[in-house]
């Protein structure tokens, strides 16, 4: 009998859930959950990285982080969904890490990099924020992941990851600790609603899964299109063109993207009537996810929670048991 391979994601508690989160990996966890063991984390731990002096924004969003993984689809009956702070083992598995990463190799860590830039930390790098790397390493091993569906912005993550894996089964002659793999979802990295690079909540330049119909329309009303395009009849660009971007991605009759496309550069073609559409589009996804939203109770989000954390971590328990033998830790 073949045993179900262990499939490990999570977000931070820090802002709410976007379109962004929901075709990169949400769609993969709600696919994939039937046939893998899935534990899905709320990384309120690692949210303090950002937000030390402000918990409860961190928080107040657990609930809520909670209640979008069960409106898109994720079944509390096949996936475990907990809360880091809960499992003190994996602050336990961050120590045992640590002394096997240099401080060199974590400030060469692409993904390190480009949030210090991002947050210009350059000259007042918080120890905890540098450490993020090794702490993930403890969220993904803790619970012996297979698979970690992820963007592409993570990948120096999950190989960093697999780097303290060789490096710890190596020194203490085991092979408690598996690699992982990362499974990206087929659209990847969504861009943001004014044109910047990725979508995210703290940059506040994403839809969020939890927005009203009157929210959405005024993100799409504002997206980032061809500044050029100031007529009707004016040539537009369609490289860049963040409204086409999403059509790209949301829209079924690729065919008929492809037309649109054509006749905006050609001119003839409006913003707002690709607007529009887009809008339709996006409220065909949302409208189900809230209606979802709506039915779902405090109880039931509690319950949910207490279940999944209770389930991790009598996994985490299991394999932290195994890494202390190994490093001779049995008293």
């Amino acid at each position: 009998m073949n045993m179900k391979k262990v499939l490990v994601t999570g977000d931070r508690p820090s802002g709410k859930l976007h379109l962004g989160h929901y075709v990169g990996s949400l769609l993969n966890r709600v696919k994939m959950q039937a046939d893998h063991e899935t534990y899905i984390m709320i990384a309120d731990v690692q949210a303090l990285t950002d937000h030390f002096a402000t918990p409860d924004l961190i928080t107040k969003n657990v609930h809520e982080i909670t209640r979008d993984y069960l409106s898109v689809g994720i079944n509390p009956e096949l996936s475990n969904i907990y809360i880091q702070s809960q499992i003190p083992e994996i602050a336990e598995l961050t120590i045992y890490y640590m002394n096997l990463v240099t401080v060199s190799r974590l400030e060469r860590n692409p993904t390190i990099k480009t949030e210090i830039a991002q947050k210009n930390m350059e000259d007042s790098i918080l120890v905890g924020f540098l450490c993020y790397p090794i702490n993930q390493a403890a969220d993904i091993t803790i619970l012996g992941a297979d698979i970690v569906p992820t963007g592409e912005d993570q990948f120096p993550m999950i190989e960093q990851t697999n780097e303290i894996v060789r490096k710890f089964n190596r020194i203490y002659n085991t092979n408690i600790l598996k690699e992982c793999s990362c499974l990206v979802g087929s659209t990847g990295r969504l861009p943001g609603i004014d044109g910047k690079k990725k979508a995210s909540k703290s940059l506040g330049n994403a839809i969020s899964l939890a927005d009203d119909s009157t929210t959405v329309k005024e993100k799409i009303w504002n997206m980032f299109t061809d500044p050029n395009h100031l007529k009707v009849n004016d040539k537009g660009r369609v490289e860049g063109n963040v409204v086409f971007t999403y059509l790209d991605i949301f829209h079924e009759n690729k065919d008929e993207v492809s037309a649109l496309k054509d006749h905006y550069q050609k001119g003839g073609l409006g913003d707002v009537k690709l607007k529009s559409l887009l809008y339709e589009d996006i409220e065909s996804v949302l409208t189900p996810i809230r209606e979802k939203r709506q039915t779902l109770t405090n109880k039931q989000v509690i319950d949910v929670l207490q279940n999944g954390t209770q389930n991790a971590r009598k996994k985490a328990q299991s394999v932290l048991h195994s890494v202390r033998n190994v490093i001779g830790f049995n008293y």
